[in-house]
């Protein structure tokens, strides 16, 4: 959780910088995966290594730097598949949410 502390105390503008969202995305994001989460734990099973804020911070960094698997594993202390599932569960439960999509082909070439 440390890391997830320091990252949050940045100015507005570097958090952006850091993780590609603003910090109330961040937040709307963490709500929904939170959500998700519970709904998973319902079920039974083993607790993560991992936190919550610490699965969405993996993914943003995943996505806003392209880094593999084993290298943000290894920062997280996870390993190299662990990396690759929880990535995967914060990307299918922000895609259910249907808050949090990028339009088809068409509609981005709108914006151009």
């Amino acid at each position: 959780m440390e890391k997830i502390e320091r990252v949050l105390k940045l100015k507005a503008k570097d958090f952006r910088r850091m993780v590609g969202v603003k910090k109330e995305t961040y937040k709307e994001m963490l709500k929904v995966v939170k959500r998700g989460y519970k709904k998973k734990r319902k079920r039974g099973g083993r607790k993560s290594k991992l936190e919550v804020e610490e699965m969405l911070l993996m993914t943003l960094e995943y996505w806003r730097e392209y880094r593999t698997y084993f290298h943000i594993g290894i920062n997280y202390g996870v390993s190299e598949s662990c990396a690759y599932k929880k990535i995967r569960f914060v990307e299918e439960e922000l895609i259910k949410s249907e808050k949090f999509r990028l339009g088809g082909k068409k509609e981005l070439l709108d914006y151009t």
